[in-house]
């Protein structure tokens, strides 16, 4: 009972945080371009901090030849997560549009803008590392196969993905150069000197907060009342926040990953909708707000399944 209160309080205090976000979209003091702002501060400045200094205090050589096993679980997890959402999608009998979306919010998670600060809350700084091996392969796969799935199923006219159009999409994303960056030092044994520590340390800890309020103001501009289960989102919902995860410890079990990385991957399975979807969706000619929606109604579900994870996961 105690770990499903101390996970339910980390969960109701991001809910709060979040709530920041929608009570400032309500009065206007946020609006399009605050959001852009947000978005832009967080994935291109704050995510970078906290993923450098993250990697280069909680890791070593040893531990990062250790991931390699770690990588191929979240990989194969994920995966394994897409055949199941695709062995259901001829029963749901969706609109062309819907489909790849559906695909996509099945299988990817968001890693970052929900799943860092959820972690944070249940784990602490330790589990950053973590965090970033699941990130990686998330990231890899969204761009690999959920742009290629929404661009497949849209008929806008969004341009169609190349190979060399996720190497450049990629490689400029500046998390992952962090990341990569990171990674060497690690390798090389190069240490951060003070002053990029505390300049970084104190970035990397607005994270959270700004990625929650970004969150919570997104659900406003959807509208509490626009929230409704269309077809096939129930089924998603139940794929996404309660499959994946099961999905998840099952390769934990196979790969002997245990302790905090086997929490880390499993919550990280077990959340939202990753962000982008919608964005996608309403590039590439599908439908974006039946992926808006999927991705409030998953972030509101959340709340109640990942209590219930943590004490399965004791």
């Amino acid at each position: 009972m105690e770990t499903v209160l101390n996970a339910f309080s980390a969960c109701f205090v991001l809910l709060l945080i979040m709530a920041v976000g929608y009570f400032m979209g309500y009065k206007g003091w946020m609006g399009p371009p605050e959001k852009l702002f947000l978005s832009k501060y967080i994935m291109s400045i704050a995510v970078p901090c906290l993923c450098i200094r993250g990697l280069v205090t909680n890791l070593d050589r040893a531990s990062l030849v250790e991931a390699a096993p770690m990588l191929l679980s979240v990989f194969l997890g994920i995966m394994v997560n897409l055949l199941a959402a695709a062995a259901v999608l001829p029963l749901l009998k969706l609109p062309r549009k819907q489909k790849g979306v559906f695909l996509a919010m099945c299988f990817l998670s968001n890693t970052l803008f929900i799943g860092l600060p959820v972690c944070q809350q249940l784990f602490g700084d330790v589990c950053v590392p973590y965090v970033m091996i699941y990130y990686l392969v998330n990231t890899t796969l969204l761009q690999l196969l959920g742009v290629t799935l929404i661009a497949f199923f849209g008929q806008g006219d969004g341009h169609k993905p190349t190979a060399l159009g996720f190497l450049k999409s990629f490689f400029t994303k500046p998390p992952v150069l962090a990341v990569l960056a990171a990674i060497v030092m690690v390798l090389t044994d190069v240490a951060l000197p003070a002053t990029a520590d505390r300049f970084m340390g104190y970035l990397a800890n607005s994270v959270s907060p700004m990625a929650l309020i970004y969150c919570g103001y997104v659900v406003y501009e959807i509208g509490l009342k626009n929230l409704r289960l269309m077809r096939g989102l129930p089924t998603m919902l139940v794929i996404r926040l309660m499959i994946a995860p099961a999905i998840c410890l099952l390769f934990c079990h196979a790969f002997h990953i245990e302790g905090l990385a086997r929490g880390v991957f499993t919550v990280e399975a077990a959340l939202p909708v990753v962000s982008q979807t919608p964005v996608m969706a309403g590039a590439y000619g599908a439908d974006d707000r039946y992926a808006a929606i999927g991705a409030t109604l998953s972030t509101i579900g959340c709340v109640v399944t990942i209590p219930i994870l943590m004490l399965v996961l004791g």
